[in-house]
């Protein structure tokens, strides 16, 4: 995150919705990655895709998926 090259704490609000029941999902994540959802009853499923930039050839990962 930003705040990690920048050696402050910073924190990214995401506003979304579940795909769904459609019910809004508010998350902070903090610097250090810790993040708190804010919505009692909401377990959002959070993943990381493993990419080989190495051999990436699309512009971006959204276009390689």
């Amino acid at each position: 995150m930003q705040g990690r090259l920048r050696k402050q704490d910073l924190t990214v609000a995401v506003r979304t919705e579940c795909a769904h029941s459609q019910r809004d999902i508010n998350i902070d994540i903090t610097s250090n990655l810790s993040w708190t959802v804010h919505e009692d009853e909401c377990r959002p499923v959070i993943f990381v895709p493993l990419v080989d930039f190495a051999k990436l050839r699309a512009p971006n990962i959204i276009d390689a998926f």
